[in-house]
Parts: C-alpha cells; sequence; structure tokens
C-alpha cells in the first residue's frame, strides 16, 4: 500500500504545479504514505483486537464516564483533519471495560475518513455491544479544518454530536446526569 500511496502523491505534487524533485519534495511522497498508512489505521483494526478480553466481571452499576479523550480524524469529503474529544459514559450491567480501551475504540474509528455524525454513533455502538452496559452517552466536539482552511473560513467554529443509548435515551435523569458531568 505504501508504495501506491507514494506514486499517487507525487502525481499530486506534480499536478499542483511542484516538483517533486525538488531538494525539500525528493521523500516527501513516501513520508505522506507513511502518515496517511496511520492516519488510516482504523480501517485495519477490529473491535476484538482493540479491546483484547479487556472486559471484567463487576458489580458497579453506576455511571462511569471517561472524559475529554483526544481524536484525529479527517474528512471524508475534504481529506481534511478534524480534531477534538469526546467524552463516553455508560452504565455498567456486571462487565466493565478497561480504561485504556475506550481511547482504543475511539482512535480505531477516528483513524477512518469520516463525518463526525457517524463516529459518534460508531463509539456507541462499539462501547455498548463490548459492555453489554444498561446504557451508553457519547459526546464528541471537533473543529473541522474543512471549515477553517477552505471555504467558509471560521476559525471559531466547533461541531457537538451526542448519541445516547439505553438508559441515556429513555431515562431524561441519567441524560442530564451525563450532560452536567461533562459540563463539570
Amino acid at each position: 500500500m505504501e508504495k501506491k500511496l507514494a506514486e499517487n502523491y507525487r502525481q499530486i505534487i506534480e499536478a499542483v504545479g511542484e516538483d517533486p524533485e525538488r531538494e525539500g519534495l525528493l521523500d516527501t511522497p513516501k513520508r505522506a504514505a507513511k502518515a496517511m498508512e496511520y492516519l488510516t489505521k482504523g480501517y485495519r483494526q477490529t473491535l476484538d483486537e482493540i479491546t483484547n478480553n479487556a472486559v471484567f466481571t463487576s458489580d458497579a452499576d453506576d455511571m462511569v464516564l471517561i472524559q475529554d479523550i483526544e481524536l484525529y480524524s479527517m474528512c471524508e469529503h475534504h481529506l481534511l483533519p478534524f480534531v477534538g474529544r469526546c467524552h463516553i459514559a455508560y452504565i455498567p450491567d456486571g462487565k466493565v471495560l478497561g480504561l485504556s480501551k475506550f481511547a482504543r475504540i475511539v482512535d480505531m474509528f477516528a483513524r477512518r475518513f469520516q463525518i463526525q455524525e457517524q463516529l459518534t454513533h460508531q463509539i456507541a455502538e462499539a462501547v455498548q455491544q463490548v459492555t453489554n452496559a444498561k446504557g451508553v452517552g457519547v459526546i464528541v466536539e471537533a473543529k473541522h479544518m474543512c471549515m477553517m482552511m477552505r471555504g467558509v473560513e471560521k476559525q471559531n467554529s466547533k461541531m457537538r454530536t451526542s448519541v445516547m443509548l439505553g438508559n441515556f435515551r429513555e431515562d431524561p435523569k441519567t441524560r442530564n446526569e451525563f450532560l452536567q458531568l461533562v459540563k463539570g
């Protein structure tokens, strides 16, 4: 894959009017190919792989909140980055997930060409699938380079998306507790 990507980046460099033989650009196609492989590594990961059986029996049945998980993704419409953070809450039902696995779930889906709305759903559904929780709430807030660097060029715009499953959708008190904790 890296070789094909490097060839394509070389063609892009030429197409915009640059000289791929210029000293500063000699290794750019190779470096850009490696970067793209890394930025899209989520396509080559599975939920089972990244959670690695880190689901443990627990009597905990109160809300668990993991807040401010950084995320870096790429808009599928322009292939420009969007950068933000994710907040995940769940109510365990006999099982808890190892803390670092939440960040790995976010990364797996963020490291794909994405729209934020879909990313938020994928994270919530994956947490639900792995934990079989009574409820899951996910909020993603991000700044999109496709809004900031081109088009309308609005530097301070931010997008927020949320998905509520189970108790978070059905019980207003649970949803409000989550929203208040995230504001906190």
